[in-house]
């Protein structure tokens, strides 16, 4: 028993660093999957944008399925279907099957609530917080892992061979899950409600492919506001549905609590933030000198620019539990966005020379570290122990929500500062795209703020 409980740390960790790396490597591969299948860029755009969506509209099912006695078999199902997905991806089948797999593969987000779960219920409550924290933190940053291991794999063996990787870890995954996570507690029941999930998953479909399709706001307004219309009546009838079945599938009445809604807005709007700087920087690094700025990087040694931001996130993530034994989470999810908005200061001031890049993506990633390792904090504390997968489940769909609106945004910014018959944005569009980051890491302090100016009684139930 001792060694399985040493070996339990470990093995969460790695799951939920293995399908959050696997999730993201449709980002590198985007114009390698375009050149190697003969498909447009938005069409191989869909290569990330699938696995996002079936990982937003998964991850409530598998929280509420978390929170009930059958949590281990849908922890191991679940890495199943992540592990046929990767198959499909390396298989020399048509790009429609590809698609299928990468979906396969995004279910694998849902899974990161349920590793929460895990070490809240089967280790001690100093421990377990720490853990949670971390598993918090390396799902935010395995992204910047993947990233330029994936894009090397690409120029020395081709699109295949980047996803075979994913085939092989995910496979150790499935197997480190078989052999470490232990029996939920008995005494749980969790049934889905279908109605609600169902309805829920086809608001988040809109909500994601509104923010993923950005050029439909420019060319078609009137069809996008009318989808958006749509999406919100269905987010409300989802709210109705849940308030009135026995078995919700996330607990609103919870979530209305102020300490809980206060967290999930601030990870919405700092999830717009963080998502933002990310692909500025990103898509920065990669423009040709020709456009008047940008480096020219190939797909790799852009990658590389993601280490920083993967290093120090985790630096910040791993100090972040023994700050928060002297200053409050919501203190320490404000600090984390003011360092995070400190990030989108410097890209605006400074990015001229490729080690500023390298500086403001550090800054970006020991931000988001703090930030993300602080969340689960503030929402635990008045969230019972088998409700743990559900409620951060509710919170991985928020953030995941406000990554593609950050997207979008960035998206929408840098085509309004286009020219006519110019391929890239005028330079300036990039500062305008910053300073928006900004206001949503003010916004998101500002939020933080005043969840620590609650009272101390006010935090519980």
């Amino acid at each position: 028993m001792r060694s399985e409980a040493r070996l339990l740390v470990p093995a969460l960790t790695f799951i939920a660093l293995t399908v959050a790396a696997v999730a993201s490597l449709g980002t590198p591969l985007i114009t390698s999957v375009a050149t190697s299948f003969h498909v447009s860029l938005d069409s191989a755009q869909w290569t990330l944008t699938v696995a996002l969506l079936s990982g937003a509209v998964a991850t409530p099912v598998l929280g509420r399925l978390g929170a009930g006695p059958h949590r281990r078999a849908t922890i191991l199902v679940t890495l199943a279907v992540v592990v046929a997905g990767s198959a499909l991806t390396v298989l020399p089948l048509p790009f429609a099957w590809l698609l299928v797999g990468r979906a396969a593969q995004g279910v694998g987000l849902g899974l990161t609530a349920l590793m929460m779960g895990v070490a809240r219920d089967h280790l001690p409550e100093e421990r377990s917080a720490a853990v949670i924290a971390l598993i918090s933190v390396v799902s935010i940053i395995g992204a910047g892992v993947g990233y330029p291991l994936a894009a090397l794999l690409v120029e020395l063996g081709g699109v295949r061979a980047a996803y075979g990787l994913g085939l092989v870890v995910t496979t150790a995954a499935l197997l480190t899950a078989w052999r470490s996570i232990p029996e939920a507690p008995e005494g749980r029941s969790a049934r889905v409600n279908v109605k609600g999930a169902v309805v829920l998953a086809a608001a988040l479909v809109l909500v994601l492919f509104l923010a993923g399709e950005p050029s439909l706001w420019s060319r078609h307004l009137a069809v996008a506001v009318g989808l958006a219309v749509v999406a919100a009546v269905l987010l409300c009838v989802w709210v109705v549905i849940e308030l009135r079945s026995t078995t919700p599938l996330v607990d609103v009445r919870a979530v209305r609590h102020p300490a809980v809604a206060g967290a999930n807005l601030a990870m919405f709007g700092g999830g717009i933030g963080m998502y933002l700087l990310l692909t500025l920087i990103t898509r920065y690094a990669q423009t040709p000198h020709g456009a008047g700025y940008g480096f020219g990087l190939t797909t790799f040694v852009a990658g590389l620019v993601l280490i920083p931001f993967s290093v120090l996130g985790f630096v910040g993530g791993k100090l972040t539990p023994r700050v928060r034994t002297r200053i409050a989470d919501p203190l320490l999810l404000a600090g984390s966005a003011v360092v995070v908005g400190g990030g989108f200061a410097l890209f605006a001031a400074a990015r001229s020379d490729l080690a500023e890049l390298f500086v403001a993506m550090g800054v970006l990633g020991f931000g988001v570290g703090g930030f993300s390792a602080a969340m689960p904090g503030v929402i635990l504390a008045v969230t019972p122990k088998s409700e743990t997968s559900s409620a951060m489940s509710f919170n991985y769909v928020v953030r995941s929500v406000g990554y593609s609106l950050g997207s979008a945004v960035g998206g929408l910014i840098l085509a309004a500062g286009t020219g006519p018959g110019h391929l890239f944005p005028d330079d300036s569009a990039y500062t305008t795209a910053a300073l928006v980051g900004i206001g949503a890491m003010a916004i998101t302090t500002l939020t933080s703020l005043a969840l620590a100016g609650r009272r101390p009684s006010e935090a519980n139930p």
